[in-house]
Order: structure tokens, then sequence, then C-alpha cells
């Protein structure tokens, strides 16, 4: 009986000396993903942590099956009655990897010590618009791992995380027949008009690339992923729209190489340490969110997994942190001067050397 009390009684210990930790980033794909190293290294280096995650409804299969997350919470429309949630878990600290009005507010409701993410909003914006380049030079997922420097927290090294559920089922039959032995993924979408290369110069450059090519993106990429097919149908399957988040981080991370523009499966592909070519268009590496690895054995990012395709010496870009939905100049310089036939033939180079390996 007395080893059971004792068993009670450390059992009672530890559940009093948990932390608990709330981590905000409400969105996106994208910049979820290049947080997840603090997710990770939080859950693990803090002792007894309980990490809860906050993000929006809409991107909740980021980061469903993450197993550095114990409870989720959601922000999809009234504030008020999540802030009430938030409030009851009477939190230990809060990491706010997003900062802005929502993140505040929950911050000043939950008065608990919290941990704020450093924008460098003065210095994006001067480059954004006067083109003058201020910025740190450290990339937004060190930047993020910053902010748990106070609790000790440090960044382990290995990269990105992005979590397959174990119930999603797509297998290399769900493919072509002719795309089943190795194919090139191109992530057609983004979220904003010019980080994407026009429909003309996607169909250029996958008529420029002799190898077996699969499209993926959402439903909103599904007839241009068609228009971009039709000039090869056999070689090139369009996936857009087929496939759900899950599924198309499953395409990405059995593909040969990854050709994509600034979005979120960018750097799930990252995650998947996988071989990307990134495009950029009206955003830039400039801005601290270029490919993100692991250290090798070395300790340094393993830069040669990825290539920066950028028109050089162009004095408008980046126009902007996000995008936009037109061109600020109206030339569009920054897609439509990208060098097709040099990514094609680096992309080809890439993948039948690997092969040859």
């Amino acid at each position: 009986m007395q080893i059971g009390n004792e068993g009670v009684a450390d059992e009672t210990t530890t559940e009093q000396n948990k932390q608990k930790v709330l981590i905000i980033r409400l969105s996106s794909i994208g910049d979820i993903v290049l947080a997840s190293p603090v997710i990770r290294c939080v859950k693990q280096q803090l002792p007894n942590a309980e990490v809860h995650f906050l993000s929006k409804k809409s991107f909740k299969a980021v980061t469903e099956a993450n197993p550095h997350i114990d409870k989720f919470y959601y922000f999809d429309k009234n504030l008020s009655d999540l802030i009430d949630e938030l409030i009851i878990e009477k939190y230990d600290f809060v990491i706010d990897l997003h900062k802005n009005y929502r993140t505040f507010k929950i911050k000043h409701a939950l008065k608990t010590k919290s941990y704020t993410y450093k924008k460098e909003t003065l210095a994006k914006f001067l480059l954004t618009k006067l083109h003058i380049n201020l910025m740190s030079g450290r990339h937004i997922t060190d930047r993020s791992m910053d902010t748990v420097a106070p609790l000790g927290v440090v960044n382990d090294g290995r990269g990105l995380d992005y979590f397959i559920p174990s119930d999603i089922h797509i297998t290399i039959a769900d493919l072509p027949t002719q795309h089943r032995f190795g194919y090139i993924a191109i992530v057609i979408g983004a979220s904003y008009y010019t980080k994407k290369l026009p429909a003309h110069k996607l169909q250029e450059l996958c008529t420029s690339i002799d190898y077996p090519i699969v499209l993926v993106g959402g439903k909103e990429d599904i007839a241009e992923g068609e228009e971009v097919a039709k000039v090869a149908p056999f070689k090139i399957y369009n996936a857009c729209g087929k496939f759900s988040l899950h599924e198309s981080a499953w395409l990405v991370r059995e593909a040969k190489l990854v050709i994509s523009h600034d979005t979120g499966l960018l750097y799930i592909a990252c995650a998947f340490n996988k071989k990307v070519f990134a495009i950029w268009g009206g955003t830039s590496p400039k801005l601290d969110v270029e490919p993100y690895y692991s250290v090798n054995s070395l300790g340094d990012l393993n830069k040669n997994l990825y290539k920066n395709f950028i028109v050089p010496k162009l004095y408008c870009q980046p126009c902007s942190n996000f995008g936009t939905k037109t061109c600020p100049k109206g030339h569009f310089r920054c897609m439509e001067n990208q060098d097709i036939a040099k990514i094609a033939n680096t992309a080809i180079h890439t993948v039948k050397g690997a092969e040859k390996v």
C-alpha cells in the first residue's frame, strides 16, 4: 500500500509541475509549417509541458496529426467565446507567433506571461515599398525560435514538421500508370496572383521538361491546371482539386523534385526534406522566408536541397510581403521574365542525375 500511495503522490507532483503552454499561429498553411519547430522544441525541451495550439479553423488540417500538440483550439468567428474557453485553461504562459490585434486581445484577456514574435514590420515596409533592405537576415523560423529563447528552448536543428494522418490511404496506384515510376510535382497554386507563374509560362515549363509531371493545387486551381495540362495530356497529370491537403502533401513527398511558388506546399516539401525549386514573383527570399531544412552533419542548413529562381536586378521586386491581386507596375516582369529554359534544364539534370546514383 505504501508503494501505491507513493505512486499517487508522484502523479500529483507531476501534475502540479506541469507547464501549460498556449502557442498561437492563426494562419496560413506555410506560416504554420514554418513555426512547427517551436511547437516541437517547446514540447520536448520544457519539463512536463502541456502544449495547446491555436489557429484558424480553416487551417485545422495543417496540425491535426502533430504529436507534439496536446490540445487544439480554433478561431472561427467568435473571438469572445474563444477567449472564455482559453481563460478556463489557466495557462502558465502564451507564445504568440502571429502578433496581430486578435492575439493582443487574447493575451490581454488571459493575463499571464507572454512571449511575442518580432515581425520586423518596419523593415518589411521599407523593403517592399522603398526597396531599402534593413531585414535582419534571420529566417522567419529562426526568429520564431528566438521568441522562446527566454524559456531556455533552443533550435534542435531538425527542420520543419508536417504529419500526414495514418488514415490517409492514397497510394501510387491512384496516379496514372505513366506517373507511377517517378514524377516532378509542380505546385501551381498560390494565395495571390503575383506569386504565380501565368498559365502560358507554366505551359512553357511543362513542355520543356521531358519527364512525367503532376500538377498540384486546390479546387481553385482546377481550371488553370486543365489549361496547362492540355499541352501534353499524357505527360502531365492535373491533380488540382482531386486530393485533400494531406493527400497533396503525400504527392509532394513522393515526388522526385518539387517546383513551387511561394506557397504552403513549398514548405511542406521542405518538411519532408525534398529537393525544391522555389519560383519567386512578388515576394522574395529577401523577406527571410526561403526554403528551410534540418541542419547537416556540419551544423549548417541543408541548402543543397533547394534552388531559388528569381529575376535578377528587378528594381520593383519584392513588391509585397504576401503578394497582390495585380502587378502594381502592370508589367509583371518578376514572372514573365523568369528563365523557364534554365528552370527546366536544371530540373531534368537534378532528377536524372539522382536516378543515376
